[in-house]
């Protein structure tokens, strides 16, 4: 005669397929959510080899987009309200420091432009940000 269980006993297994069911199910969720839960603006910076800069608190971040649109703190500016916009920004702050993120197809002179509009609204350190380079 062939032993089986006996059904009297209670049974001291743990059933762990529902929770790997639930565990999947989560997982397909952050899969799909996580890649709309990231914005910003696509911006191919330059890559170049230097050693990052230390942060400081709260940066003020110009990007400029490859069709030359302005990004400041991800508010939409125009070119002509820059330098007012700059202006505003920094009026109330003692470290009046700004970080340029501009993609590497924008046309040089546009970039110069908009750093001297920055010169103009009384900020001195201008940071460009830059990729680190791949070996």
């Amino acid at each position: 005669m062939k032993a089986s269980r006996d059904t009297k006993n209670p049974l001291s297994e743990i059933n762990i397929i529902p929770l790997v069911d639930i565990m999947l199910v989560l997982l397909i969720i952050f899969m799909i959510t996580a890649p709309m839960m990231q914005h910003g603006m696509n911006i191919d910076v330059p890559k170049l080899t230097t050693k990052p800069l230390p942060a400081k608190d709260e940066p003020q971040i110009l990007s400029i987009t490859k069709d030359q649109r302005l990004i400041l703190n991800e508010k939409r500016i125009d070119v002509k309200d820059l330098k007012q916009a700059i202006q505003f920004l920094f009026s109330n702050k003692q470290n009046k420091e700004i970080f340029l993120k501009a993609d590497k197809d924008v046309p040089y002179g546009f970039v110069v432009m908009c750093m001297g509009l920055i010169r103009e609204a009384g900020v001195e350190k201008i940071n460009i940000v830059t990729k680190p380079q791949e070996e």
